[in-house]
């Protein structure tokens, strides 16, 4: 599981214009089963996506392709966790030690 955090690093402006094609991407990895929670941080500095991929390698190809990432208004910091207990509406992405 991984947490993927947004920096932006234009101004807000820049980021609304570019939004509605952000939101886009995000509706298709949710409707891929990658994204399971999204949204602003407060302040609105950036964002936060908690989400599941196969690697890293694949997240970090997923966050790539973010329309925020092309149009320059964002970066992200990615960090990975081992998801060992979960909601119960999550527990097919639990993970054990080992």
């Amino acid at each position: 599981m991984f947490v993927m955090e947004l920096i932006y690093t234009a101004p807000l402006e820049a980021v609304d214009a570019v939004l509605e094609d952000h939101v886009v991407w995000l509706d298709e990895l949710y409707a891929q089963g990658h994204v399971l929670a999204s949204g602003r941080k407060e302040p609105r500095d950036g964002g936060v996506i908690i989400a599941v991929a196969g690697d890293r390698a694949r997240m970090e190809a997923i966050a790539a392709g973010d329309p925020f990432v092309a149009a320059g208004v964002c970066e992200y910091r990615i960090t990975e966790f081992i998801a060992t207990k979960t909601a119960p509406e999550l527990e097919r992405h639990r993970e054990t030690l080992g």
